[in-house]
């Protein structure tokens, strides 16, 4: 009989921000609250940590603790973001009328973003 291991992949552990996470909060103190399709994790991060997920591009600032990641926006519309795979359990992310025309002409301007 043969003994077959299965690795799964520790989401809470090893999350990978650029690919998993649709959106995050920040928080007070560097308490960074990470959504990704099916679950939120709180998790303290460093400044610079901070801005090297937001200097790249992959994430756009949707008010003033909210980024959302670029690549994994399906669409924008009547002020809520919708995300890319998110079936019936969709998650959202409200945006005001002014910001929201903002990130459409970010996103027009720029290449695509590799992923």
């Amino acid at each position: 009989m043969m003994n077959v291991a299965v690795t799964e992949r520790n989401v809470y552990e090893n999350f990978e921000v650029e690919t998993d996470i649709l959106y995050f909060n920040v928080g007070r103190l560097g308490l960074v609250s990470f959504h990704g399709r099916n679950y939120n994790i709180k998790k303290s991060m460093s400044a610079d940590q901070l801005q090297s997920y937001i200097a790249d591009g992959r994430f756009v600032k949707v008010n003033a603790n909210c980024y959302v990641n670029a690549g994994k926006m399906l669409s924008m519309d009547d002020g809520i973001i919708h995300f890319k795979g998110c079936g019936s359990e969709e998650k959202q992310v409200p945006v005001s009328k002014w910001r929201q025309n903002q990130i459409k002409n970010l996103l027009s301007s720029r290449k695509p973003i590799a992923m």
